[in-house]
């Protein structure tokens, strides 16, 4: 007999990531920036000068659609692309003084969503959750991605 769909840990953890974009969404809305344009941002504030393929991986996007991300940060001056001193053919991107002040304030409402998120646990039980997404991963063939 097959796992009832509300038995399934996998089921349940889409289910949540589904209402926590959908909350970024919402947050994000009056900057005019959506989750993955977010993502790129703070993946940028952390490590600047990535080339467009590893932001898509670690954006957890398909190289085309950072792409179009990209284009889109690039066009309203968030984030400005130039060629890699040595390899000419790789663009480097970085955030723009305009891209890490919209961050900046994206950010304070981001982290508003994950604060609600994280008050629903003691310290100890997030810690403990934390811990078993990380067993989830490892169980998956993923290691933890920090």
């Amino acid at each position: 007999m097959p796992l009832p769909v509300n038995e399934r840990i996998g089921h349940r953890i889409k289910r949540v990531e589904q209402e926590l974009v959908s909350a970024k969404h919402s947050v994000l809305r009056p900057f005019k920036v959506n989750v993955p344009q977010y993502n790129v941002l703070l993946a940028l504030s952390q490590e600047s000068g990535l080339s467009g393929a590893a932001l898509a991986r670690r954006c957890m996007v398909t190289p085309q659609t950072m792409s179009s991300v990209l284009s889109t940060l690039e066009g309203r001056g968030l984030v400005e692309r130039k060629p890699h001193p040595v390899h000419q053919h790789v663009l480097e991107s970085r955030l723009t003084r305009t891209g890490r002040a919209l961050l900046n304030r994206a950010d304070a409402a981001v982290t508003e969503v994950e604060q609600k998120l994280t008050d629903a646990f003691t310290t100890s039980e997030a810690e403990l959750f934390l811990a078993q997404l990380d067993r989830c991963l490892g169980a998956l063939g993923s290691g933890s991605d920090d």
